[in-house]
């Protein structure tokens, strides 16, 4: 429908304007092409993984659609460079960025014309982002699972709009058709969805980790890692309860590390939810069925749609 043509799906050739967020060790290749065959942006998440692995993720997508998908590039891994390149080697068109500033690779991703798009936190990251080339960025909330920022949506999206010219993407708290109604209502061009596809039917998740957030509670996400300066959204669990009381104490950043290395693995593959980390959105609480990716792109937007024209 006209409402939903905007900047965002021209940008990306995509036919709905709904991305799946690139989230570590879940988004790999069945989850993010099956996202892109529902017409919207699929994600591969590269965090900390190295070359071969990223290849054979971004190959074995291909073979799934010929619909265009792109890759989260995590800036503080040690295979960044390797990824960057590999990205161009391989052709993929779009590139979402996390943990610091793609400006290194900016010149080799615009002549092989990928289409860049970092994730900020802040008015000051998305200006910046903006003059060093980027064309588009995802407006990210502190509503969101996983590594956060101090800004809600609600404040953070429409003074990004205001502030840059390229279109920005809201992501932070979206699970529904009223959440992206109201992105669109902020100025946001498209939004970007983590935890309501953690739950997909394509989604290789633990059962456990699935199970855990269809069961949660609107107050059952907690923030740790205040104290190190790299705050993290997830669920509560034993380990929450252990890092929480660790900083309380007064723990060094090497003993909470200690606590949570391979925590994410080990909850999403593992299905061990009690010591692992339960990465979530506070959108959790709204989140308590399973569906295919096509199913949830399409209730999303239908129930957005209706209410825009409603406005």
């Amino acid at each position: 429908m006209e409402t939903m043509k905007t900047r965002i799906t021209e940008l990306l050739g995509i036919e709905k304007p709904i991305i799946q967020g690139g989230m570590a060790w879940v988004a790999e290749y069945h989850l993010a092409s099956a996202v892109s065959e529902a017409g919207g942006l699929g994600l591969l998440g590269a965090a900390s993984a190295p070359y071969e692995v990223m290849k054979d993720y971004i190959q074995k997508t291909k073979e799934r659609t010929d619909k265009p998908f792109g890759v989260n590039v995590m800036l503080m891994s040690p295979y960044a460079d390797d990824i960057a390149r590999l990205v161009v080697e391989e052709g993929v068109k779009v590139v979402t960025t996390g943990a610091g500033n793609p400006e290194k690779y900016m010149e080799m991703w615009k002549s092989a014309e990928v289409k860049v798009i970092p994730v900020v936190a802040s008015v000051a990251l998305a200006r910046r982002m903006e003059k060093y080339g980027a064309d588009a960025v995802v407006a990210e909330g502190m509503e969101s699972g996983g590594h956060i920022g101090e800004m809600s949506t609600m404040t953070l999206v429409p003074q990004v709009v205001d502030a840059v010219d390229i279109p920005v993407i809201a992501a932070g708290g979206i699970g529904d058709g009223r959440g992206m109604a109201a992105a669109f209502m902020l100025g946001a061009e498209a939004v970007q969805m983590g935890t309501r596809f953690v739950v997909a039917e394509e989604s290789q998740v633990h059962d456990n980790y699935k199970d855990m957030l269809l069961k949660a509670k609107d107050i059952d996400s907690v923030v740790t890692g205040r104290s190190t300066g790299h705050p993290i959204r997830v669920i509560r669990n034993q380990m929450t309860r252990k890092y929480l009381k660790m900083e309380e104490e007064g723990a060094t950043l090497e003993e909470l590390e200690m606590l949570t290395l391979g925590a994410l693995r080990k909850a999403v593959q593992d299905g061990d939810v009690k010591e692992g980390s339960v990465m979530a959105g506070q959108v959790a609480g709204l989140i308590n069925k399973r569906q295919t990716c096509k199913e949830i792109v399409e209730e999303v937007l239908s129930e957005a749609e209706t209410l825009l024209k409603l406005k």
